[in-house]
């Protein structure tokens, strides 16, 4: 079975605590990573293990929220190997999972309803990265550049 980690803020508290049983009855395990209330809460002290188990291969993908998606997503990218993606509409969710491998999708709480969240989230889930010529423009995304532009290890 897929695991799933799924990680919010307090602004996607409620909306990652509805999407907790969608996602198992659609057959993956949900780990979650917090946020565990809605009170208010930094979502860096959140992202960044999700990030991780991601990184370390204890979760297979992700799937995170926050009030505008903006901050979870800038966060989540910062780690080797995260690809995370903010999406509001299932057509991106599709294309960020086909062209660019997307393996956290990032969803704005405070711009979707949870009706939108599932079908975003469950068309994410059924879409598969298409190879190709996405492959060869996903491996150009750089770990580390140098201020010159130049790929470093």
């Amino acid at each position: 079975m897929s695991k799933i980690a799924i990680v919010s803020d307090h602004a996607g508290y409620e909306l990652k605590e509805y999407l907790k049983p969608f996602i198992e009855k659609l057959g993956y395990e949900v780990v979650d990573f917090g946020t565990y209330s809605p009170e208010s809460c930094d979502y860096p002290d959140f992202a960044h293990p999700a990030a991780t188990a991601l990184e370390e291969g204890k979760v297979n993908l992700g799937i995170g929220m926050c009030g505008s998606g903006n901050g979870m997503q800038i966060t989540l990218n910062k780690h080797q190997g995260v690809r995370a993606a903010l999406c509001w509409l299932p057509e991106l969710a599709k294309l960020a999972k086909e062209h660019n491998d997307a393996n956290f999708l990032v969803l704005p709480a405070r711009f979707i309803t949870k009706e939108e969240a599932q079908i975003i989230v469950e068309t994410y889930l059924n879409s598969t990265f298409e190879g190709g010529r996405h492959a060869r423009r996903v491996k150009k995304i750089p770990l580390n550049i140098s201020v010159e532009g130049e790929v470093m290890g």
